[in-house]
């Protein structure tokens, strides 16, 4: 009999495997090239597109944006004031449509994390030779300021004049040709994101990785993670059932703790205080020409204050850029600062955040996020917007263009420091791009939901390698320590596993 059309069900697959690695940024990447290289059937599962560098080459800025971001990078993070959270969603993850900054975790932070939460094999000492496992693999090194960057060179220069610290930044960009498209994807492949560095080798090793494909569940009995289900094809709604020895859980902060919900694995703990960082942009108008344009993301980062987890760096300049910085000062701002653009610069200005974001899932809603920011982060914000307007001003600045909607141009220190002191960042333009520690790792007593294993506590073949597992918030661009957690969690793992069977008894992808 012919079913009719409108209830045909769409075919269903299985497929078994040694290792279904969820997520393909950078923790997922390090899990996939490690068992891959360690003989084990490792199959990659990625939500998104997968895309090359002609592709991102090839299309605009803003058409990048929407196809390799979540949500086009505009997920609002609730609260006040309310924060859109830009990650990537696509083959690489976020590391496709970062700046590609790359620092080692300080000691002073892991000795703290070890204090604190317990997770004393997380030193210095143990995660060394992991950083510089990831800094060779991907070139990392200190990025000069080449013929332009201008604006970095300001910024380094004033810190110099104030004696404040400064240092060039460490990125994964050999070769770099300054093409100033970082957030929305590297158009020369200079940067080494995932996409082009850990995943190709994983290929290459035997892993194989499943681009538009959803993981939406983990079937478990409350010790073991018997199988996970997923959705994807080209209509995004095929089922398929994976059938793993071992789950390496790498969604995001955001992805990891909505999935152990779903799952019902620490329902009330997965996602309960996510760590965040939050950005705010000053555009300065110089004097005299600086075409901020010419140059890539940033090649100096200000330091002085970085142990209250706060960095000032140049930032993208594009008109679009530009115009989404002042929106907020209205349509006459915009069209003066677009008709001097060559003498324009836009810094960003990171803080981390004490306050923690509430990750949940409602049903008929979808995700939801909610922060919480203390009167501490307050404190911390008007402090940064003193201090980054301190060095621009120093730096030749004229006018600065403060991150509160509709506030008149800061002309002086002294304004600057006197408007810091009266505003109230819960009216700010804040944006965020970096969660954390949204499953953390620590002892259950201390608030942590995995041990040292990356395992959530009480199932013993799931472990999370990614943002999510960091005992707290990093303070700095997080890769380098994402990173480095992600390879110590697989070699812990490997250290402990059964040899692989032959390959030729792993393949196993039925359709019944």
């Amino acid at each position: 009999m012919t079913v009719p059309k409108g209830r045909r069900h769409a075919p269903h697959r299985t497929v078994s495997c040694d290792a279904l690695v969820i997520g393909s940024g950078a923790g997922g990447a390090v899990a996939a090239l490690e068992l891959a290289r360690a003989g084990h059937h490792t199959v990659v599962l990625e939500e998104g597109p997968r895309t090359t560098t002609a592709e991102i080459a090839a299309a605009s800025p803003a058409a990048n944006l929407r196809r390799l971001y979540r949500d086009a990078g505009l997920a609002p993070i609730l609260g006040s004031p309310v924060i859109p959270y830009g990650e990537g969603r696509c083959v690489g993850g976020s590391t496709v449509v970062n700046g590609g900054l790359l620092w080692a975790p300080p000691d002073a932070l892991l000795e703290r994390w070890a204090q604190v939460m317990g997770t004393t094999d997380y030193r210095s000492g143990r995660l060394a030779e992991h950083v510089r496992t990831v800094s060779e693999r991907l070139g990392v090194a200190t990025q000069p300021h080449g013929d332009g960057n201008a604006d970095s060179r300001r910024l380094a220069a004033a810190a110099d004049a104030l004696g404040w610290r400064w240092t060039a930044a460490r990125r994964a960009a050999p070769g770099c040709d300054h093409r100033n498209r970082c957030p929305t994807g590297c158009p020369s492949g200079a940067k080494r994101s995932m996409l082009v560095s850990y995943l190709p080798e994983a290929e290459r090793n035997g892993a194989r990785i499943e681009p538009d494909t959803r993981a939406v569940l983990l079937r478990h009995d409350g010790r073991t993670v018997h199988g996970v289900r997923a959705v994807g094809g080209p209509d995004g709604r095929t089922p398929v059932d994976y059938r793993p020895r071992t789950v390496f859980l790498a969604a995001g902060a955001v992805g990891s703790a909505l999935l152990l919900q779903r799952s019902g694995i620490h329902r009330r703990t997965a996602g309960r205080a996510m760590g965040f960082h939050v950005n705010f942009r000053l555009v300065a108008r110089f004097a005299d020409p600086v075409h901020a344009g010419q140059g890539t993301i940033f090649t100096a980062q200000l330091r002085e204050f970085e142990e209250l987890g706060v960095h000032v760096m140049p930032a993208n300049l594009s008109r679009g850029a530009l115009a989404a910085a002042v929106a907020g000062h209205g349509p006459a701002v915009v069209d003066a600062l677009l008709a001097d653009l060559g003498r324009v610069a836009v810094y960003t200005v990171q803080v981390a955040m004490s306050g923690r974001v509430a990750v949940r899932e409602l049903p008929a809603v979808g995700r939801l996020l909610r922060h919480r920011m203390t009167s501490y982060d307050r404190g911390l914000l008007r402090f940064a917007l003193g201090r980054a307007a301190r060095v621009l001003f120093r730096s030749g600045a004229v006018e600065l263009y403060p991150p509160s909607p509709g506030a008149p141009p800061l002309r002086t220190d002294r304004a600057a420091r006197e408007s810091a002191a009266r505003c109230d960042p819960r009216g700010w333009d804040l944006v965020s791009v970096h969660a954390m520690a949204s499953c953390p790792m620590g002892r259950p007593g201390l608030g942590g939901v995995c041990d040292q294993d990356g395992r959530p506590y009480g199932v013993a073949n799931l472990r999370l390698c990614d943002a999510s597992v960091l005992p707290g918030p990093a303070g700095l661009s997080p890769q380098g320590t994402i990173m480095a957690f992600a390879h110590e969690i697989v070699a812990r793992h490997l250290s402990s596993a059964p040899e692989a069977p032959a390959r030729r008894h792993r393949d196993s992808d039925t359709a019944p």
